[in-house]
């Protein structure tokens, strides 16, 4: 998965987007003017190739919104862990109606995944989660991100949880930096990876891969571990569905060696796509050099995630009841005014 310059399609962009190495697009701020240029843009992205490219962004709320101007502005879910820690059941439905609302504004646009919701826990440690997470309690987390999830299905967006198997508990920021999490398999186990487990139990169908090393439990960062992928994932947790690692050009992977090297480690650890963000000679190498064993299987799981259309009604979505709800909703439980963050 790669990222493009600007608004529009150059003609390097799309002798890229062509290469059959490439399997989706993520779209950033810079990408975004209004929601018809947004519409655009993914269209001629589409026009490359037979089979749809996954148009994928990071629409979190709060910090994390790449599409401002014309799109519901959002908070951070972790008002709604504020909520839910005075009324759980107005929580789990607000958190319905901002993943519902979210995606259907998404969809509207033809954005087939949003990189969310964040599954980490707010242990008050890292300042590039923070109010990213939904709270510091696992099963709350599990609670309020299960009903979020909810919402996006039933507007047709696959939920990506991340950042397996947490990213709360250091303070270092991997997209600056290596980071290293020294805690025990056990300490991370019965904290972290709880919400995970839940929404592998609830059915998620995706989830991204922090750049974290936990030296405790392997020496590799998790994106390029067979202990997290494998052993822990796939087998101990049983997680059938698809596996992004995080962008491949943050500071957090470059212990691993060059891009092409973090592009091979992440496919063999049993990552089905990576990503190489805001690094075009990056892309460029990876595209070059890498000679992949292509697993169908990754294949399939990836296929599932396209963006699906749940309504042949032509209305417009900001004139819809539901969405009209859901806005208000959102409306009422906004707690603070955030700062934007462009990661």
């Amino acid at each position: 998965m790669l990222d493009v310059a600007g608004t529009e399609l150059t003609a390097e962009d799309k002798e890229i987007l062509a290469h059959p190495l490439v399997g989706g697009v993520i779209l950033f701020s810079r990408n975004y003017e209004a929601p018809a240029q947004l519409s655009e843009l993914i269209a001629s992205i589409h026009s490359i190739r037979a089979t749809p490219l996954l148009i994928a962004a990071d629409q979190e709320g709060g910090r994390v919104q790449r599409f401002r101007d014309g799109f519901t502005r959002l908070p951070p879910v972790a008002d709604l862990g504020v909520i839910h820690d005075k009324d759980r059941a107005r929580a789990r439905e607000l958190a319905e109606q901002t993943g519902w609302l979210n995606a259907a504004e998404l969809r509207e646009a033809g954005v087939d995944l949003n990189f969310s919701p964040v599954l980490d826990l707010d242990m008050k440690k890292s300042t590039v989660i923070g109010d990213r997470a939904f709270h510091k309690n696992p099963e709350t987390v599990a609670e309020l991100a299960r009903s979020y999830m909810r919402g996006m299905e039933l507007a047709g967006m696959s939920a990506v949880g991340k950042h397996f198997p947490g990213h709360g508990s250091i303070t270092a920021d991997s997209h600056e930096t290596i980071s290293v999490d020294t805690r025990s398999y056990a300490d991370i186990r019965n904290a972290d990876l709880v919400a995970f487990e839940r929404l592998i139990h609830y059915g998620i169908p995706a989830l991204m891969i922090a750049h974290i090393i936990y030296p405790e439990c392997d020496a590799l960062p998790a994106g390029f571990s067979r202990f997290w992928l494998q052993d822990i994932l796939r087998t101990e947790l049983d997680f059938k569905g698809a596996i992004f690692s995080d962008d491949l050009s943050m500071k957090g992977a470059a212990g691993v060696g060059g891009i092409v090297e973090r592009a091979e480690a992440s496919l063999e650890a049993g990552c089905d796509m990576f990503l190489v963000c805001n690094d075009r000679s990056a892309a460029v190498q990876v595209i070059d050099n890498l000679r992949p064993d292509i697993s169908p299987v990754s294949n399939a799981r990836l296929l599932q995630l396209q963006g699906r259309d749940i309504t042949n009604d032509n209305q417009v979505l900001r004139e819809t009841a539901h969405w009209h709800a859901a806005a208000k909703a959102i409306e009422s439980y906004s707690l603070k005014e955030t700062l934007d963050f462009d990661l």
